[in-house]
């Protein structure tokens, strides 16, 4: 039961510090520094203060067999997951990427039974369902939809980047049960350190630093310290505990923790329509969680 209470709160911080990124990370892309830019920036980051902690801890021996899924997790959970996510953003609305990021969840339970066996029961796809309801109803009520031609590439990227995510989930699961987060999300970074480079380094070069004000890098280091290391390591801490099913189930509680930072930077106002949300979605998150009738 600690484990449990451990993992689920796990999960949650790492939420909040996504539904916070949404805010402070606010402004730095592409005003400053392009997409691929700030992508290096955390990859690159969160790859050194992985390694340098780990170096202080007693470290673990990977074995030959399972450094295949790793490599696979550093594409699809880094490389392809963060290029697509930042590049689709920059070609379409945040309303429409948050509307397809909703499809996550209901993509990793479809995967975890393909690919892991898990089984898909009645609890967890009324879960999803109550969640994805919930999420898709407070997004829609806070601006305008458009899937115009205009929006179709960015539109795409952001649904790669779904799928992306979701393969990471799934394949990054029975390593957990071997080793442990740390060990296991520093090998992820640098395999998608060394494919995120050659995407990014000539844009790195190029770009601007000295037209940075000190506020953006500020944000900067809050997009490598917390959203990129400290929300991947609690999300892979729960990985060990929680099926990605239910992990992927806590991406419903984003727009909802956006909106409560929102609320409290006096930039929003509380509604029926978040309140109703909200229970909503917290439903769902207790129903994909339940592992008996």
């Amino acid at each position: 039961m600690k484990k449990l209470v451990l993992a689920h709160l796990a999960v949650i911080g790492a939420n909040i510090i996504y539904g916070l990124n949404y805010v402070i990370a606010k402004g730095i892309m592409p005003d400053y520094l392009q997409p691929r830019v700030i992508i290096l920036f955390r990859v690159v980051g969160a790859t050194l203060i992985f390694w340098l902690v780990s170096s202080f801890l007693s470290k673990e021996k990977i074995e030959k067999k399972d450094y295949p899924r790793l490599m696979l997790s550093g594409l699809f959970g880094i490389a392809i997951n963060q290029i697509m996510f930042f590049e689709g953003l920059n070609l379409t609305t945040p309303i429409n990427a948050s509307i397809i990021m909703v499809g996550t969840p209901i993509m990793v339970l479809i995967l975890s039974h393909l690919l892991i066996g898990d089984k898909i029961s009645l609890q967890k796809i009324i879960g999803i369902s109550l969640g994805a309801g919930g999420a898709a109803y407070l997004i829609l009520h806070q601006g305008n939809i458009s899937f115009s031609s205009s929006t179709f590439v960015g539109n795409i990227f952001v649904l790669i980047n779904a799928a992306s995510y979701a393969t990471f989930l799934v394949i990054i699961k029975p390593l957990m049960k071997k080793y442990s987060a740390l060990t296991i999300i520093k090998w992820v970074f640098l395999f998608g350190m060394i494919y995120v480079i050659p995407f990014s380094a000539k844009l790195s070069f190029h770009a601007d630093y000295s037209a940075i004000p000190t506020n953006i890098w500020f944000s900067i280091a809050y997009v490598i310290i917390f959203t990129t290391v400290l929300a991947y390591f609690l999300n892979n801490f729960s990985l060990k505990t929680v099926s990605p099913t239910v992990n992927s189930a806590y991406i419903y509680l984003q727009p909802f923790l956006a909106s409560v930072v929102a609320i409290f930077a006096s930039k929003d106002e509380l509604t029926w329509t978040k309140v109703i949300a909200a229970i909503l979605i917290f439903l769902g998150v207790y129903f994909a969680s339940l592992k008996k009738a």
